[in-house]
């Protein structure tokens, strides 16, 4: 233990000390918060709170609370963890959020934070006009599950089929699929992309796959490393997922069906390289540059 950690272990007795240490170690070490939190204090917030299991939205009646010397080894522990080896604040806590939805979450997947999840929170509105029409959706590199899981509350009669590359990352998701009872409706596929899908067709694909271009792999801050690399990266220019869903998404959907897909901060990259494809661009809170939608008519003899 660290000179830190154990002058911290002798001297702090309540929520609000582990709370200020916590910030203070997170601002020295120059962590990275993109997993869920935006700042030191927050993510020091939530890590306090869920290690003490109070209420993720309470912390203020508790900040002045005595903690017994187990509380307070528990709480230096998961601080001292997310300083020394840069794990996810997800990945400690085993939980991510879209939304209010909560799902489980490890190394096996990368952790959940697609602008596609508020989309579907609103029911794909207005691009989809009766949630309840919609009876078959694919999601492609479902990870942990959790964009499938939210098609299926989207779509109340909706049967999802949830497809990923990787039998670790199904493993979670199955996990997430139970935990919200989804099990008959919510259908898991080891497959890469549309490869063992048959024929089959949908009146919605959704697709958040690796876009990360090479460049910008090699310059992932520490935190990234713990994701796994299959979910990251994709070729030179991020485009090789997307590249092979364009090709095929049209045979994969109905004639009415829709296409939508995230890929980052690829819109320049991916509108040079298909210029006649008629992309609409989905306003999400970062902007309308990161999630594109196309109709099966717009993808035809593609």
């Amino acid at each position: 233990m660290s000179n830190f950690f154990f002058e911290a272990s002798l001297t702090l007795h309540t929520v609000r000390d582990c709370l200020r240490f916590a910030v203070s170690r997170f601002n020295q070490a120059g962590l990275f918060f993109g997993h869920g939190s935006n700042d030191a204090y927050d993510e020091a917030a939530y890590l306090i709170l869920h290690t003490l299991h109070l209420p993720l939205d309470r912390l203020e009646p508790f900040l002045d609370a005595h903690l017994t010397d187990s509380e307070r080894s528990a709480v230096l522990n998961i601080i001292q963890r997310r300083v020394e080896k840069r794990i996810p604040a997800a990945y400690l806590t085993h939980q991510a959020f879209l939304g209010d939805f909560s799902f489980y979450v490890d190394e096996r997947v990368i952790v959940p934070r697609s602008f596609i999840a508020e989309l579907l929170l609103a029911q794909l509105s207005p691009w989809i006009a009766e949630p309840e029409a919609i009876c078959n959706v694919l999601d492609l590199c479902t990870g942990s599950g959790c964009l499938a899981i939210l098609a299926a509350h989207a779509f109340p009669y909706a049967s999802v089929d949830a497809v990923d590359l990787s039998q670790a990352a199904l493993a979670v998701a199955e996990r997430n699929v139970a935990d919200y009872e989804l099990q008959d409706r919510v259908n898991l596929i080891e497959s890469d992309l549309f490869a063992k899908l048959d024929s089959k067709q949908y009146d919605l694909i959704i697709s958040n796959p690796p876009y990360v271009d090479a460049e910008s792999v090699a310059a992932l801050p520490h935190e990234y490393l713990h994701e796994p690399k299959l979910a990251l990266g994709s070729g030179h220019d991020g485009l090789d997922a997307t590249r092979i869903i364009l090709k095929h998404a049209a045979q994969h959907l109905n004639p009415s069906g829709i296409l939508i897909v995230e890929i980052g901060h690829n819109r320049d990259v991916l509108e040079a390289a298909y210029p006649d494809l008629p992309f609409t661009w989905l306003d999400v809170s970062a902007g309308d540059e990161f999630v594109f939608m196309l109709h099966r008519n717009d993808l035809s003899g593609r």
